[in-house]
């Protein structure tokens, strides 16, 4: 069975508040759930190891999916999650892809490790498919500290300016990704329609704006993975 490889903040802090973050549940368990429907075997890690944080907001029931649900009713899927593999033991060679759910949380750690820019140059120099979501795509931002030539030119979207701002969280975040991405040589391609669901596809990189396209990113990875065996 191929590996699929999800890799999740271990960031809970915001900057000037007492509200915490990490990873936006639905965005991590749409395409959790869309893999494992496709016979994927999917494997957790993240910077720390052990349990992720959740965004608590990603439980109120306006935002909660049918996949939520399903999480909630899922005892093997809640010990994997409390479970994650620490980013240090994890062999790119060993998976089939990689995908980064958001949160803001990864706009800190994942954004910031050596580690995870050495496993998405690992994926991309072998064709291997990557996939980001919302804030999951600051990822990236590490494999362009590696390498000045990364991102440049690379259509990819994330959660926007816009979107951003009718969060109310541009003052408790150190940076807008759309911005670091732009300025590293990204071409962001975002719908203008706020949390509208919006994917794009970019050679092996694949990437959704907001919560709405966790999913479908996902579906996405699944066809170009299926188009690579």
């Amino acid at each position: 069975m191929q590996k699929i490889l999800f890799i999740l903040t271990s960031h809970a802090d915001m900057l000037n508040t007492d509200t915490k973050t990490g990873v936006w549940l639905s965005e991590f368990t749409d395409p959790f759930y869309e893999f494992l429907n496709a016979g994927y075997e999917v494997v957790l890690a993240s910077p720390k190891g052990g349990q992720p944080p959740v965004d608590e907001m990603s439980k109120l029931t306006e935002h909660i999916t049918s996949s939520n649900r399903r999480f909630n009713d899922d005892a093997a899927a809640q010990a994997e999650f409390a479970n994650t593999l620490p980013l240090e033991s994890i062999n790119p060679d060993e998976y089939t892809a990689v995908f980064f759910p958001g949160g803001h949380g990864p706009i800190w750690d994942l954004a910031d490790s050596a580690t995870v820019g050495k496993i998405i140059q690992s994926f991309h120099a072998q064709g291997k498919v990557i996939g980001a979501v919302c804030h999951g795509s600051a990822a990236f931002i590490s494999a362009g500290k590696q390498d000045a030539q990364f991102l440049q030119g690379k259509r990819l979207s994330c959660f926007s300016n816009a979107e951003e701002k009718l969060t109310g969280k541009e003052d408790h975040i150190p940076y807008l990704l759309e911005d670091v991405l732009r300025e590293m040589g990204a071409e962001i391609d975002n719908t203008v329609i706020p949390f509208a669901p919006h994917t794009i596809v970019d050679g092996n990189l694949i990437t959704g704006q907001n919560p709405l396209s966790a999913g479908p990113t996902a579906k996405k990875m699944i066809e170009m993975v299926k188009g690579t065996v």
